[in-house]
């Protein structure tokens, strides 16, 4: 009963278009003081413990870094190289778009810095091309979403502060399944640029396809930088983001120069706001996990289910279909940050690893972008290509049918996510 209390009241304060982290903080706080006998010094102490976490200081590092990277060149080099590649096949540009968007999400770890970096310089090309607007738009905001799949990965270093697990491991699990989702994301698109003649390009030669690979060489050495320094062992994830961060500064600023010095104080602050807006998420969230560990929610939950006989089969259809229902009202991070805490102690308890579990909770907020009514990279999407969401919502759907599909895969085949890890010994 009094945990139907905190949900309803968080539900109620939600309604009124309070902030997410406003109304986690607000719902704890008038809990806690009311119903509980939790002491002030308690709660305090909690929020500065819950927060002094090495893992978070990756999160500000690598928006910065994907901030760099969208304004300093990167991406339209990225785009550059996959025409090269794959612009000669049915959709050329469109494909160049999937393969772009793996790319830059291997250096950005953000699905909307993907879909504003790639589609911002592709789409207006693919509309110029004979490319139906809808067409472009839909490919663009689901591949987008390859962002946060692919690490670097801001809301795996959130899972991963959420449930104490290994941001190296998550890291290393999500590339086999953010390669299999590109791919199956490009056979789409090319199933659809075949059936309807949609145009191509003429095949570049080799030295075009070494010319390319050349000029964008600087943004793919960041993927091995940050990647191959985790797993030798030559920095931690953390490490990993401020290299990246100081990587991509030079980068843009004195290799490709696109980012002139006075702008760099603009890339700063606007690093700063979404970064503060995070941490201020995360720490309601921490007193929210604070508040069902307390009320000893997880343990009853985990108990009930066990109790139903409900196995590892029907515990994982239940958190995809909660995830999949949440995404309909939160974003990714406070979706992770509420629900993580509280699934996570269940999965251990029915036996389920938790790098697995972390790589399926990601793809389910990679299908929750690409939705509405608040499906971010639909609404960044929509202000690139000047389309209503509702429109944009009906253009998505074939890539979107696709996503499903592979999270039902991710969701029972667990050695997809965690070969890679077992393989490099991790």
């Amino acid at each position: 009963m009094r945990v139907a209390v905190v949900f309803a009241l968080l539900l109620s304060l939600m309604l009124t278009g309070m902030p997410i982290s406003i109304a986690l903080g607000l719902t704890v706080l008038s809990f806690m003081f009311t119903l509980t006998d939790v002491r002030t010094e308690s709660v305090a102490l909690k929020l500065f413990t819950g927060i002094e976490s090495f893992e978070i200081m990756a999160i500000p590092f690598f928006i910065l870094a994907g901030n760099f990277l969208t304004h300093g060149g990167v991406a339209r080099r990225m785009i550059a190289f996959a025409t090269a590649l794959v612009g000669h096949w049915y959709g050329g540009l469109a494909l160049s778009g999937v393969v772009a968007c793996a790319l830059f999400a291997a250096i950005s770890g953000s699905s909307p810095a993907t879909v504003v970096a790639i589609g911002s310089v592709i789409l207006p090309a693919m509309i110029a091309q004979g490319f139906p607007k809808r067409f472009g738009a839909g490919v663009i905001t689901t591949s987008g979403s390859l962002g946060i799949l692919i690490p670097p990965s801001i809301p795996m270093v959130l899972f991963a502060v959420s449930t104490n697990s290994s941001v190296g491991k998550l890291f290393i699990a999500g590339i086999v399944p953010g390669l299999v989702l590109a791919t199956l994301l490009g056979a789409t698109t090319f199933y659809r640029a075949w059936r309807n003649d949609y145009p191509r390009m003429p095949k570049a030669t080799f030295m075009q396809r070494l010319d390319a690979f050349r000029k964008s060489i600087w943004g793919i050495l960041l993927i091995v930088i940050v990647i191959g320094g985790i797993y030798s062992g030559l920095f931690t994830p953390t490490e990993a983001a401020a290299v990246s961060a100081v990587y991509a500064f030079i980068v843009a600023v004195f290799i490709y120069k696109d980012l002139k010095l006075r702008d760099v104080p603009r890339v700063l602050l606007s690093s700063a706001n979404l970064s503060a807006m995070l941490l201020y998420i995360i720490t309601n969230a921490v007193l929210f996990s604070f508040l069902m560990t307390y009320e000893n929610v997880p343990q009853a939950l985990a108990q009930w289910m066990i109790d139903q006989g409900l196995g590892w089969i029907g515990f994982l259809l239940v958190v995809n279909l909660l995830l999949l229902l949440a995404g309909n009202v939160m974003e990714p991070s406070s979706i992770i940050l509420i629900m993580a805490p509280i699934l996570f102690p269940v999965a251990i308890k029915l036996g389920i690893d938790p790098i697995h579990f972390g790589i399926l909770m990601t793809v389910n907020m990679e299908v929750g972008l690409c939705h509405p009514p608040v499906g971010l990279n639909l609404y960044v999407a929509s202000g690139i290509a000047k389309m209503g969401i509702t429109e944009l919502t009906v253009a998505v759907w074939p890539w979107l049918l696709t996503m499903l599909a592979f999270l039902m895969v991710v969701t029972y085949w667990p050695g997809l996510s965690l070969w890679l890890p077992r393989l490099l010994g991790m």
